[in-house]
């Protein structure tokens, strides 16, 4: 579904990103796992065209996107939940919600079909339905950050960081909702530093360091990779 090949970012003199290869099949949890600052964000910015590669190429679909608008490409099924929930916090949780569909803004009836999605998914966001985004709990936050793109009917999912910040029992919660939201179709690809987690539910995934891949394989191999259990699962 999504492949990235050879994709490096530069930042002026600074290259952020350096020759990486992601594959995401339709269907799949895939993690990208690694520390703050190993460029996890700028690879899920540049797949959603608010960077540029300045090598390589990122296909979706069978076809480039490396060159195309963000607006293009969530316009191809890709939506991102950014890291730090980026909501309008003097809005409703209806409004946010609603910012989410606008995409779809002409279609009234699926709109409201996937509304009721999102609320059963998160019932606290209908509760709260009313209620200002900033007054919000971190965890509750988080809920309409990925409500949000839902609205959006998304084929891929890009999570950035959805656990940083909430308390342990909140993001056992969250990564349960993740596998659910991957049980309706919707492939996702999980930006982490909780490795634990992240490859609990996903099928395979990549350990990306100072901007470069520096392990990948199925989700087993990674727990089995002593220096990925000494790196990021504290073993």
């Amino acid at each position: 579904m999504l492949k990235l090949k050879g994709v490096s970012v530069q930042y002026g003199a600074y290259k952020a990103v350096r020759n990486v290869d992601i594959e995401v099949g339709k269907g799949e949890i895939v993690v990208l796992l690694g520390s703050n600052g190993a460029g996890k964000s700028t690879v899920f910015k540049t797949i959603g065209g608010l960077h540029k590669c300045t090598e390589g190429e990122i296909m979706f679909e069978g076809k480039r996107i490396d060159q195309s608008s963000p607006a293009q490409i969530v316009k191809t099924g890709i939506v991102q939940c950014a890291e730090g929930r980026k909501l309008f916090p003097r809005m409703t949780v209806y409004e946010n919600l609603m910012m989410g569909a606008f995409i779809h803004r002409k279609q009234k009836k699926e709109i409201e079909n996937t509304l009721h999605e999102v609320y059963e998914l998160f019932p606290i966001l209908k509760e709260k339905r009313n209620d200002l985004a900033g007054s919000l709990s971190g965890g509750q936050q988080q809920m309409l950050a990925i409500g949000r793109a839902l609205m959006s009917k998304p084929k891929l999912l890009l999570l950035d960081e959805p656990s940083i910040g909430l308390a342990p029992i909140i993001v056992a919660q969250m990564f349960e909702v993740i596998k659910q939201i991957n049980k309706t179709e919707t492939t996702i690809l999980l930006a982490e530093q909780n490795a634990n987690a992240a490859l609990h539910i996903a099928h395979k995934g990549y350990v990306l360091e100072n901007g470069s891949i520096v392990v990948e394989g199925s989700s087993e191999e990674l727990f089995a990779d002593d220096n990925v259990r000494k790196a990021y699962l504290g073993a």
